[in-house]
């Protein structure tokens, strides 16, 4: 076991709590390479005399530095410095990150020496790690998990399909059952099987501003994709029509009807009936990707339209447990028809004979015992939080660059610019004083009219990250066209 008894220096500031500065000396030993990924800390008692501070100030040092995810705490074996973070060979003078806060970054928020924004990715640090550890050594006891000599079921394993069946029914409305199930290595992997079910060379509709990767797996697969606009309800339904009408190739339609991807808006109940109507009417399959369903902060989420529709119709719904948890637990799903799910199974056990089979025993385990949902009532008021301080701070200091709508859910906002501000210079500038953020180009299937615009995805930042983040983006804003 790695040793626990390094000493730490304490360099008081009139200007900083005092539990920051313990915190900053505890990351800079990190930093220095005095601790490395993996060795125990000093128990707070042990520091606080080791300081001659009250336990209780420690104790908040500990506490951020686990939120920021310098630190882990793992029960009843004590504290330690996260596993993820890069070990550093020891250095005198190794040089100090760029500050949020009072605190260095954690390195998983670093983008080279400065601040990322993600574009709605979950935060790691609130992840039920206690449950899932213990979760996870639970499928690991299973001996038939171990011993056994045959590959497993390649739609996934039963236990996992189950509880899945049963969350999906509870939560969304999606009555389902296992046979309807397809357990993936993340949304990305169900989102090519899905158009891989389709015939190479055949054409799909996709929403424009959109979702890059979709489109990039549905190429893939052999598809043609072509962009149909959005307005403030989602797809256009009408243009969708249009093109159907226009183009024999087309075979499906891909909507996150949710929580458009990026621009957030959700689609009513009206276009949601027209758009299944269309579908049906034109024989087209829907791929409906519903990625952070659980994540609706303001009213009731939407019924997602595979629960209207049913499965008498041809539509593929794509989800992710990646959202709930981590983006490293890849873990997503597909629902469909009988014959859908297994022409998938089958391309997929071409390329992935079956999944991790302990990590979806673990998972089934934390949605039968009810650890899900708790943890996503959790996030969900972490979110909600995060949110609304990411507003405030842009009303407060971008109002005149920035306008935005509100989002009832999801974990980003999508920032309009002010016409005479280039978003893309905007991004370039943010980037050189230390922020990385994504301008609406990333977005556009047609480079020539790209949204003036960022999305910001807050879940990942706490309310100090998101503060220095808006005051980096304000620091380097470009001047407007025709300002003196």
């Amino acid at each position: 076991m790695a040793r626990s008894d390094v000493t730490f220096e304490l360099k008081a500031s009139p200007d900083q709590p005092i539990f920051l500065a313990v915190a900053a000396s505890i990351v800079g030993e990190i930093e220095r390479g005095r601790l490395r990924p993996g060795d125990r800390v000093p128990g707070t008692r042990a520091v606080a005399r080791m300081l001659g501070l009250h336990r209780n100030t420690v104790d908040a040092a500990f506490h951020e530095l686990t939120m920021q995810g310098w630190l882990v705490a793992e029960p009843s074996r004590g504290t330690f410095v996260a596993h993820d973070l890069p070990d550093v060979a020891p250095f005198a003078d190794a040089p100090i990150g760029r500050r949020v806060g009072g605190l260095p970054l954690p390195t998983h928020l670093l983008a080279v020496d400065g601040l990322m924004v993600g574009d709605g990715t979950p935060d790691p640090r609130i992840m039920p790690h206690a449950e899932f550890a213990r979760a996870f050594r639970r499928a690991l006891s299973l001996t038939a998990l171990l011993t056994g000599s045959t590959y497993g079921d390649p739609r996934g394993t039963p236990a996992l399909r189950e509880a899945l069946a049963g969350y999906l029914a509870a939560e969304r409305g999606l009555i389902t059952s296992a046979d309807n199930l397809l357990i993936t290595r993340g949304s990305q992997m169900g989102l090519y099987l899905a158009a891989a079910t389709l015939r190479p060379g055949e054409t799909i509709a996709v929403e424009q501003p959109g979702y890059p990767l979709a489109w990039a797996a549905f190429r893939a697969a052999g598809m043609t994709v072509v962009g149909v606009a959005i307005d403030g309800g989602g797809i256009d339904p009408d243009a969708l029509d249009a093109l159907a009408a226009s183009d024999p190739t087309l075979r499906a339609v891909y909507v996150t009807p949710h929580h458009q991807y990026p621009t957030t808006v959700t689609m009513g109940a009206g276009r949601r009936l027209r758009l299944l109507e269309i579908a049906r009417r034109r024989g087209l399959t829907i791929i409906e990707d519903d990625y952070d369903h659980e994540y609706r902060f303001d009213g009731r989420p939407v019924l997602p339209l595979a629960a209207r529709a049913g499965m008498d119709q041809p539509i593929i719904y794509v989800g992710s447990l990646s959202k709930l948890l981590a983006p490293a637990v890849r873990l997503g799903y597909a629902v469909a028809s009988r014959d859908i799910i297994a022409r998938m199974a089958t391309r997929r056990e071409a390329i992935d004979r079956q999944g991790d089979v302990p990590l979806e025993q673990a998972l089934a385990s934390l949605i039968a015992d009810g650890d899900l949902r708790r943890h996503a009532r959790k996030a969900r008021r972490i979110y909600a939080g995060r949110r609304d301080v990411l507003a405030r701070e842009i009303r407060s200091r971008l109002g005149s660059l920035i306008s935005f709508d509100l989002p009832a859910g999801g974990l980003a906002l999508w920032l309009r610019v002010a016409e005479d501000v280039d978003a893309r210079d905007w991004s370039g500038a943010a980037a050189g004083a230390g922020l990385t953020i994504t301008d609406g180009s990333r977005f556009a299937l047609d480079l020539a009219a790209p949204p003036n615009a960022f999305r910001f995805g807050f879940a990942n930042l706490n309310d100090g990250e998101l503060t220095r983040a808006i005051s980096l983006l304000a620091a380097s804003a470009p001047p407007r066209v025709g300002a003196a």
